[in-house]
């Protein structure tokens, strides 16, 4: 059964949404917004889909239908187990249209899991500037800043920063080296092996 007892007594609103559709698009606003939150226009159309006067009855009832999406989306339950998850005070008509719901988005949403999980960001930007650690100290550290594209987070960028001393940056230097010479390499193989190709094709 789903954590968080205290809400479930917010779930019969529902009742009140004028179709299943209604209730399935309260559904999928969810998720859309599942890294970001509802925002006022979209509080202000399910208040107005399940006739609520006060925000104080919406939270609990949107905590409790994202902790149903959660179990249904991550540990990709079954029907059966989706059913397990309510407790006896939920009306079986409920019970069966919101397991009908999840069922109907979960291989879906299971999906934009895996695309958020795959999505890694991207260098945008890179500055740096050289610091003293301290007064007493004559080694300089360099301090950089990198501007990442995040599709994950809300602004859809984020920054890091970190310092890195003399020997440090050198070793780090290496690295990147001899990334960018594997890079050259892959690239003139796969030309090569292009150009072998276009030769044979042409003698044939």
């Amino acid at each position: 059964m789903v954590e968080g007892h205290r809400f479930w007594s917010h779930l019969p609103l529902l009742v009140q949404s004028s179709s299943k559709e209604s209730v399935e698009y309260i559904l999928q606003a969810l998720w859309r917004t599942r890294k970001t939150g509802l925002d006022a226009a979209d509080r202000s159309i399910i208040r107005e889909m399940l006739n609520l006067s006060s925000e104080s009855d919406l939270d609990p009832l949107l905590v409790c239908l994202r902790m149903l999406i959660r179990k249904s989306v991550y540990e990709n339950i079954s029907k059966d187990e989706i059913q397990k998850l309510f407790p006896l005070e939920v009306l079986p008509e409920l019970q069966r249209l919101l397991t009908l719901l999840l069922q109907k988005f979960q291989r879906e949403w299971r999906e934009d899991v895996l695309k958020d999980q795959a999505s890694v960001p991207r260098l945008k930007a890179m500055t740096w500037n050289k610091v003293n650690q301290s007064q007493d100290s004559a080694d300089n550290v360099a301090v950089i800043n990198l501007k990442l594209q995040d599709d994950q987070s809300i602004s859809g960028e984020r920054e890091v920063k970190f310092q890195l001393a003399k020997d440090t940056l050198e070793t780090m230097l290496k690295s990147m080296y001899f990334i960018r010479d594997q890079m050259s390499n892959s690239d003139t193989t796969h030309n090569g092996h292009g150009q072998r190709e276009d030769k044979e094709a042409d003698s044939a």
